[in-house]
């Protein structure tokens, strides 16, 4: 709840930093605890502390928005759709259309879903991978996970990731997914099989684990080295998932 607070503070309430030289305010209140707690990692704070932050960051909302944070269920999931639509007319957005060709009127799309977590407990996780290595090309998942996590936390660069294979671990890394959750891998190598003979391609995947159970959150083509690209090219033209043409 502390993080889905903040999130919403920023993304649709749009209590964030004010210049790009700016520290994100959830961020500084947070941080802020974790020192008074001498607490390294958000995980180490208690849930006593978290029920401190989600009072000091509904006071921010308050404070800079002029109105206190939303209870409503309802009203929480309307201003979330009404944010998605707001964005198409962001800055970045525009650009972006303007780089690709895409036209401005052809509006955005929301998609309203259920939402699984991976910060459950010890037995949920989340992570991102390729489905095989994007610098070399070597048929090994390749990736990093982390134990009690929502995906963010993954990029974010708060928290040490594992690897997902023992295979691609360095030995000063943390146990992989495969050592710590040999029964999700299993699962998740599976998918991978899966989603790269269905799109025949290298997939990019994002996943969550919730009570030892796989969630597969969005797959698209992985974008790889030159090296990698001929070498993946060549070694699925002979596994037979591409013709030779497809392959050149």
């Amino acid at each position: 709840y502390r993080r889905f607070v903040q999130m919403y503070g920023d993304v649709v309430l749009g209590v964030g930093r004010i210049n790009e030289h700016d520290h994100d305010p959830f961020e500084v209140l947070l941080n802020a605890k974790k020192k008074a707690r001498g607490a390294t990692i958000d995980t180490q704070l208690t849930e006593d502390d978290l029920r401190e932050l989600v009072a000091e960051f509904k006071a921010l909302v308050l404070e800079r928005t002029g109105r206190p944070f939303p209870e409503d269920p309802q009203e929480q999931l309307w201003g979330a759709i009404g944010a998605v639509f707001s964005s198409w007319e962001t800055p970045r957005a525009v650009v972006y259309r303007e780089m690709n060709g895409y036209p401005d009127w052809w509006g955005t799309a929301v998609n309203v879903q259920a939402m699984v977590f991976g910060n459950l407990g010890d037995d949920c996780a989340t992570g991102v991978l390729f489905t095989r290595n994007p610098s070399t090309g070597q048929d090994v998942i390749f990736g990093e996970f982390l134990v009690n996590a929502q995906g963010e936390d993954v990029v974010a660069g708060t928290r040490t990731p594992s690897p997902i294979s023992e295979a691609a671990r360095a030995p000063q890394d943390p146990p992989s997914l495969e050592i710590q959750m040999p029964e999700v891998y299993t699962q998740l190598v599976e998918a991978c099989d899966t989603l790269e003979k269905h799109f025949r391609d290298m997939q990019d995947i994002e996943f969550t684990v919730q009570q030892n159970k796989l969630w597969i959150l969005q797959t698209r083509n992985g974008k790889r080295s030159g090296q990698a690209m001929v070498k993946i090219a060549a070694d699925m033209e002979q596994a037979g998932v591409l013709t030779e043409r497809e392959a050149i």
